[in-house]
């Protein structure tokens, strides 16, 4: 094993080329097969090398032999239950190589499976259950208390399924199927499936609010399959460290698809885990690291490891990775190279920084641009939507001006990435769709994310929208000002969003701060007034044990946020502009503010 390898610098033009034509080259092979899906690329390539390694964790290892037959099981399963074309399967299952057998088995057969977010219980996650309609629903046995909390208050209809022994008293899925044959079913005995057909129903995060279902079809899985497969350059000896949650569309699908089109093999953990990370990554000679920039911030925050630097990694492919972040995680641990990305589940807008170029979220090279057209559009924080001119039409943003990220509609056989199939909620779909952008009758789908282009066509993200505000006139990006936080030694997380003062236009900074020790608060002003103009510095600032974040690594959105002291079990620091400094927010002077008569 090579525990010398530097981090090399970012490919050459002529790579970078070479990466998009090996992507382009992949996915131009999706529409010219309609009807092969990315179950019957497993069966080829059990027929190919069965005995090779598909998916392995620490309790299971398939090769491609075991996959295949695997889904053809539960295929089988699928039709003896009577699963037409669009029926829906629930699934509520912790990651394991099974998790994906499932899927690709009843998928086959036309079934449509719901990933169930395992962090969910009661109402949330019978929430999600019923928005989905599904006929029959499976859980792992170590779920069953969690999905017991949901059966209150789910509509009636659906069969409960277990995998696995337990006192649940439900039918074993797992039983059943060591019955069925591990061959596929014959094509006549199910409906004709096609890349246009739906495959999945992946959940929104829902950071605020409960989560919608998107529609995902057997297309949209190849299209993120074959992408990675080419920016990644994926290939039979490559082996894929993938600990990010299955019910997503990254950690369920791209990180997975990627590699197993290639031939290559996964290793599913169950969960993140700092301590093990570098354990896992060396003992089962991973070659790639699937992330969420969350997950190499926890890296580079941990304490010293004796494997850090004695890996195989070759690429770390993910999004999310703050600048700060970056360049600390590629020198400390010698990844060779970073491939941060932009994606959503439902959207039609994807970034790739193939470049390397470190803080960016992708550029889409010239020769690109028609197939994948993001547009920015001047926003309007104060009415929430994009400006409109006097014509009533869009207005493109100017170089490094923040925008909406916009992505065309498309619609076409050969427009794939440019769909957006929405979600099972026609209302919430129509709110993701803009229309009359550019000319009349044209639509395109709203990512809600602002983002700004530099020169070289690079693209930054700034914000969700939602998560900036107005405060003296000016836009504050929470996301920039989280940065600059957690760019102060000491903080190692920080959350921050606007509250609304009496008498006040707009709403003032207030920042939720995890500190490693006491935090010098004079030295933080200093900070800060280093790094941020003065009306995107925090007026008020707590600090707390831990952050609220979603099961996809992302903060909760910090909404509801009081600086009422009384109503806070932390104290408060406010930014007092007399003092210019953080002092200690007491009633009397929340009093003071609130009545107008300290002036902000």
């Amino acid at each position: 094993m090579d525990t010398k390898t530097d981090a090399r610098p970012a490919p050459a033009g002529a790579s970078v080329a070479k990466d998009w034509l090996r992507a382009l080259e992949l996915t131009g092979k999706i529409a010219a097969r309609p009807t092969h899906t990315l179950t019957h690329i497993v069966d080829e390539m059990a027929q190919r090398n069965g005995g090779a390694p598909a998916l392995l964790s620490h309790d299971t290892c398939f090769d491609y032999r075991t996959l295949a037959g695997r889904a053809a099981r539960y295929a089988h399963w699928a039709l003896g239950e009577n699963i037409a074309k669009g029926d829906v399967v629930a699934l509520l299952m912790p990651n394991c190589p099974d998790y994906l057998a499932i899927w690709l088995g009843i998928s086959r057969i036309g079934g449509v499976v719901a990933l169930l977010n395992t962090h969910l219980t009661g109402p949330a996650l019978a929430h999600c259950i019923n928005i989905v309609n599904p006929k029959h629903v499976i859980v792992a046995a170590s779920l069953t208390d969690a999905f017991a909390s949901a059966q209150p208050h789910l509509a009636e209809g659906a069969k409960i399924w277990a995998r696995g022994a337990g006192t649940h008293g439900w039918s074993r899925i797992d039983e059943v199927l060591e019955r069925l044959p591990a061959e596929p079913p014959s094509a006549d005995r199910h409906a004709l499936v096609t890349i246009d057909d739906l495959a999945l129903l992946i959940y929104t995060s829902g950071t605020t609010g409960l989560p919608k279902a998107a529609n995902i079809d057997h297309g949209r899985l190849l299209m993120w399959s074959y992408w990675f497969a080419g920016l990644m350059n994926t290939r039979p000896d490559d082996r894929m460290y993938n600990c990010l949650p299955m019910y997503h569309s990254i950690g369920g699908v791209a990180a997975i698809g990627a590699v197993l089109v290639a031939g290559g093999s996964v290793f599913v953990r169950d969960k993140f885990s700092a301590r093990q990370f570098w354990d896992d990554v060396v003992r089962w000679d991973c070659t790639l690291f699937q992330y969420i920039g969350e997950l190499c911030r926890y890296l580079v925050k941990a304490a010293p490891h004796p494997l850090e630097r004695a890996h195989q990694l070759r690429l770390a492919c993910g999004n999310g990775l703050r600048l700060d972040v970056w360049e600390d995680f590629a020198a400390r641990f010698r990844i060779p190279r970073i491939l941060e990305f932009y994606a959503s589940t439902e959207g039609n807008v994807t970034l790739f920084n193939v470049e390397g170029k470190p803080g960016a979220i992708g550029r889409a090279p010239s020769f690109l641009a028609h197939r994948l057209p993001a547009v920015l559009v001047k926003f309007d924080v104060a009415t929430g939507a994009p400006l409109r001119d006097a014509g009533g039409l869009c207005v493109k943003c100017a170089v490094n001006e923040p925008g909406e990220a916009l992505g065309r509609i498309g619609s076409g056989s050969g427009d794939i990435g440019r769909r957006f199939n929405g979600y099972t909620s026609a209302a919430e779909t129509e709110k993701k769709i803009l229309r009359d952008v550019f000319e009349p009758g044209d639509a395109w789908f709203r990512t809600g994310d602002l983002m700004r282009r530099d020169d070289k066509g690079f693209f930054y993200f700034v914000d969700r929208i939602g998560d900036t505000f107005r405060w003296k006139g000016e836009n504050v990006a929470t996301s920039e000002v989280a940065a600059a936080l957690c760019a102060f030694d000491g903080i190692v997380d920080a959350a921050v969003t606007g509250v609304q003062i009496p008498g006040c236009d707009g709403k003032a900074g207030m920042a939720v701060l995890v500190a490693d020790g006491p935090l010098d608060l004079t030295a933080l002003h200093r900070h800060l007034a280093e790094r941020l103009p003065s009306y995107a510095r925090p007026l008020f600032v707590t600090i707390r044990r831990e952050l609220d974040i979603t099961s996809t690594f992302k903060h909760k959105k910090a909404a509801g946020l009081s600086y009422d002291p009384e109503s806070n079990p932390d104290p408060i620091y406010f930014n007092d502009p007399d003092r210019d400094a953080f002092v200690r927010l007491d009633t009397e002077r929340y009093q003071r503010i609130c009545s107008g008569e300290l002036r902000l």
